[in-house]
């Protein structure tokens, strides 16, 4: 039986800690996790969703501030004697003590075909570069963000129906399965880690708010991408005399239109856009503020918007 302590914050890390407690070479001992947040509309405290599963399989948790120089959760990973520990998500930097502990090399589960893609959300920059595919690696954790060997990937295609919220659920899913399946090969010895390629590496910087609001300069397949990654939250949105729009879906038309970026060139079909590369971006549904999601040609008959307008 394999002695695992599973580190891991976000819903993205509960369908591993799932497969791991009901693997029958595994025994979860432990459970390491962010502190409760505040969230929702009251703001109250709120336990991380891998805190959440833990407790309701009666698995002892510990959620400190921090690890580094944090002597009382080092003795706590001391007393667990786990085999190995496992990170999915866990949204701290492992001190070195804590990489030295088990017995195995701590293992990391990272959604993205490494070293495309190190950093924070290797999901979504796949998306809005355009990739053909994106995956999950098992690797071997180090000091550096997201350097070490990889024990096993498994590919995912990125189609043109793909969205982020799609692209996270089939990856927790693929995740799981490699997790499952290499972790007894990796405690063995029978599955070594083979180096990155540095030559190859990208970073996946975090997303900022401001990436969400619209650039109409941009490329039209860009656009589409952007929507699809953040659709339907926390959403991608333009601006119209001050009031916000929420893009839901759209389409890209071919052309070749040489007018200003952001330009309302026809509302017939669809919220037509013109965009930086001359193509035209067609928003077909949309969620004005303070209203429902719905068809952009619905929304247009009410709304007063009209071709040669701009949107911000």
């Amino acid at each position: 039986m394999i002695k695992v302590v599973f580190a891991g914050t976000p819903a993205f890390s509960v369908a591993c800690l799932d497969a791991l407690m009901q693997s029958d070479d595994v025994d979860v001992v432990g459970v390491v996790s962010q502190p409760d947040r505040k969230s929702g509309r009251g703001m109250k405290l709120t336990p991380s969703p891998v805190k959440k599963a833990a407790l309701a399989a009666n698995i002892d948790v510990i959620t400190p501030e921090k690890l580094r120089e944090n002597k009382e959760a080092l003795l706590w990973l001391q007393e667990k004697d786990c085999d190995v520990l496992v990170v999915v998500a866990f949204g701290m930097i492992l001190p070195v003590s804590w990489l030295e502990m088990p017995r195995v090399s701590p293992i990391n589960i990272h959604a993205s075909l490494l070293p495309r893609w190190r950093g924070a959300a290797p999901i979504e920059r796949a998306l809005l570069a355009g990739d053909k595919e994106t995956g999950v690696c098992i690797m071997q954790m180090e000091e550096g963000l997201d350097t070490g060997g990889v024990y096993l990937e498994k590919r995912l295609p990125i189609t043109e129906e793909s969205t982020g919220t799609l692209l996270w659920e089939a990856l927790q899913s693929l995740g799981a399965q490699a997790l499952v399946e290499s972790l007894p090969k990796i405690v063995s010895g029978e599955l070594q880690p083979v180096p990155q390629i540095e030559e190859a590496l990208t970073y996946a910087k975090k997303i900022t708010n401001d990436e969400r609001i619209v650039d109409w300069s941009l490329d039209a397949d860009y656009i589409e991408r952007l929507v699809r990654c953040f659709t339907p939250k926390p959403g991608v949105r333009t601006a119209h005399q001050g009031k916000m729009l929420k893009i839901i879906a759209g389409v890209v038309l071919e052309g070749n239109r040489k007018l200003q970026a952001g330009i309302v060139v026809d509302v017939k079909q669809g919220l037509d856009v013109s965009c930086g590369n001359e193509k035209v971006y067609r928003i077909t549904h949309i969620q004005p503020e303070g209203k429902k999601a719905m068809n952009a040609a619905d929304y247009l008959r009410g709304a007063q918007i009209k071709a040669g307008e701009v949107l911000s």
